[in-house]
Parts: structure tokens; sequence; C-alpha cells
């Protein structure tokens, strides 16, 4: 990877910026991190280049993106913060500060030291969000080059991941961050599962990928016929999902239908619901697979309306329908949020999305003891909802489990 592939993903959602500013961090970090280099043995250089490269995926703004150059440029070598602001501002410096102090705490066991930094990292968000989306960053990369590091502490990553990171993207609604972390953990961690299941995917992946392609077909030919225009594609499921299908449904790879679902994208949610009228006229649905997570989004601002059908062969197929902006904020989360906060001074629509945020920085003033923090926010990252209905038409999002009483 070299600095012109960053360029130019930048410059691919954000034709104006301000390059030289990136450029300016890159070369400060490559010179910081000069005679450095990682277990893989290439130049450390690579680490900060490919965590900026994630950060750039996500299309985020200049200042974090050159704060995912410099994010280690305070802790592994003789710069300072001051440094830092003094070369590019207090912006930046402020990321930086923010992603090198989660890495700072040491406690007496593992166990106290995962949970203090949890409540570092929370800490860290009230601050700036951008400051987590850095350490999802420097963490994804990281366990994309996971390979050169000794097992123990590759174990020891993967854990930390399932456990803390993937859900935390999760949460944050960064659905693409999310199952790239669940799959790398999983192959370091379950890795004969893993490769077998690759195994079983690959062998009927042309035969599944030309069914679904018919059925794309007939789908695209019916929905122009009703005036309606859809951009629609296959999705695959990532390999941790159906292995966890698998393991809590107690059923083997051969009874999974959903390997891949069909996408539908429209322009309007009008349109949305206009795809499904057609979807349910063409193929009938199956009883009990409708959501409509479009009129009542998940807490991590997914929307999207959900049905399975009986396809033409006779086989269960889930689609999937949602608006253009729905997508990005389905693969992008609070990422693609961004730009509320960026540029609207009267940002009430991004605070409403960031409540979450703020219930775990009252868990953070509540309790005192990390361990109870860090089991209260591992039930919160994990915890499935119920949604119900108030005879005003409210929707209230209750713990799985919850009763009518409640």
């Amino acid at each position: 990877m070299d600095f012109a592939l960053l360029e130019k993903q930048i410059l691919s959602y954000s034709p104006s910026a301000d390059i030289d500013l990136i450029r300016k961090a890159y070369e400060f970090a490559k010179e910081a991190h000069s005679g450095q280099h990682r277990v893989s043995g290439e130049p450390f250089i690579f680490h900060p280049l490919g965590v900026a490269k994630i950060l750039a995926d996500l299309e985020l703004d200049l200042a974090t993106i050159a704060a995912g150059l410099l994010h280690d440029v305070a802790e592994d070598t003789d710069y300072t913060i001051e440094d830092i602001e003094k070369n590019f501002g207090s912006e930046i410096a402020l990321l930086v500060d923010g992603v090198t102090k989660l890495g700072k705490l040491e406690f007496k066991t593992k166990e106290e030291q995962q949970a203090e930094n949890l409540r570092k990292m929370f800490f860290a968000m009230a601050k700036d969000i951008r400051i987590i989306l850095i350490k999802l960053a420097d963490r994804l990369h990281n366990m994309r080059t996971l390979k050169s590091m000794p097992k123990e502490k590759q174990r020891e990553k993967a854990i930390e991941t399932i456990d803390i990171f993937a859900p935390l993207a999760h949460r944050l609604g960064i659905s693409k961050v999310k199952w790239e972390l669940e799959d790398l953990a999983f192959r370091y961690l379950e890795s004969d599962h893993y490769y077998e299941l690759v195994e079983k995917v690959a062998k009927k992946r042309q035969e599944r990928e030309n069914h679904i392609n018919k059925m794309i077909e007939i789908l695209k030919e019916r929905l122009t016929a009703s005036g309606l225009t859809a951009e629609i594609h296959g999705r695959p499921k990532h390999f941790y999902s159906i292995y966890k299908k698998m393991k809590d449904q107690n059923i083997s790879f051969e009874q999974i239908y959903d390997l891949t679902a069909v996408r539908v994208i429209v322009s309007t949610v009008k349109d949305c619901y206009g795809a499904l009228g057609v979807v349910h006229t063409l193929w009938k649905p199956i009883p009990g697979r409708f959501k409509d997570y479009v009129a009542m989004p998940k807490p991590n601002m997914y929307q999207s309306l959900h049905t399975t059908v009986i396809d033409t062969s006779g086989d269960p197929l889930e689609i999937q329908i949602r608006t253009y902006e729905m997508h990005k904020t389905a693969e992008y989360g609070i990422a693609a949020h961004w730009r509320y906060k960026e540029g609207d001074k009267n940002n009430s629509e991004f605070e409403r999305k960031l409540s979450w945020l703020r219930e775990i920085l009252d868990w953070q003033r509540e309790l005192c003891d990390a361990k109870e923090f860090m089991e209260t926010l591992r039930i919160d990252l994990f915890t499935d909802e119920v949604y119900v209905f108030t005879p005003k038409g409210d929707v209230i999002d209750l713990p799985m489990g919850s009763c009518p009483i409640d």
C-alpha cells in the first residue's frame, strides 16, 4: 500500500479535499516511525497508512484521516502531542491524544485492565466520537495483519475483538467493519470450523449465484413494469454469522437457506413499500418473517424492510429493501452521520442517534467498580431488543425476555 492509493480513495468522495494536509501527516508519521518495523518485518508506516485507508473507506473527514496517520506517533516515537498540535492544530492533536490515552492504563489483572480500558474508551467517545472510529480502524488493520503475531497473542486479540470491538461496531451501526472483525476473529479462534465453512460455502457458490441472479432478473423486470427503479444485488452471508446461526439454532450447514439474500435499493421510503408490494405479489411471503425496520429503526440507526418469500424454484429467499440513504447508514453507521455534527450547528438529530452513548456515560458516573461497568456494558452490547407499541403509538425497546407487564 502506498500514499497514492490513499489519496485516490479520499478524492473519490471528496474531490476538493486538501490532500496537502494528508500528505504532510503521512510524511510526518513516516519520518517519526523511521527505522521502526512491525513483527512481520514490514516498515511500521504500513500500519498507520492502513488505518488511514480504512478511515477513508468510511469516507471520514480529513482531520480524522490525518489523526489516523499520526495515531501511534506520540505513543511509539520521541514526538509529543504538543509537537502534533504545533504542526497540525488542536483538533488533530485532540484526536491523537484521545487514541493514545486509550492504551495508557495498566492494572493488576487482565480483567481489570480490559474493564478500565473500556471505561476510558467510552470517556474518549464522549469527547469526540472520531476517537473511537480511529480505534476501530486501528483494531481492524491489526486483525488483518494478525498472522505475524505469536499464537497466544492472536487468540487474545481475537477474543477481545469478538467480545468488545465487533459489538461496539455493531452498536455504532458500522456493519462493514463489524462483519470483517467477526470473520477475522472467527478465523483465529475456531480455525478448523472457519476453513471447513469456507470450503462448504465455496462448493456451491456458482450454483447459488446463478440461482440468485435468475431471481434478481425476474424481480428487476417486475419492478420496472411497476414503474420502480431499483439497484438489486445478492448479499452473501458472512462466515461468522453462518457459524453462529448453526450453533445457536443447533442446525447443520445444509439447513441454512439464507446463505445469500437479495438486497433492493430504491430512492424513497414510498418506493420501499412499493417494492415490497411487488415482491409479495411475485412470490408468497413466509408468515412471521416480515420485519419493518423502516418505520421502527434499530437502536443503531439501521433501517430496512426484511421479508422472506418462497421463490420461483420453491426455495426460501430473504429480501431486504432500503433507500440509498438507509444503505449508507447500514454500512457506515455513525460514520455516515458525522456530517450532521460537522455541518449543522443545530445537530439534534445527531445527538438523538447518540443517546446510547449518553447512557454509557451515566453508567460510568454511577458504577465505581470497573468489573461491574464491564458486565453492564457487555450485557448492553449483546442484548437483543424487544419492541413494544404503547397505546399512543410510541415505540419502546425492552430487553429480550421482557413480558407484557414490563
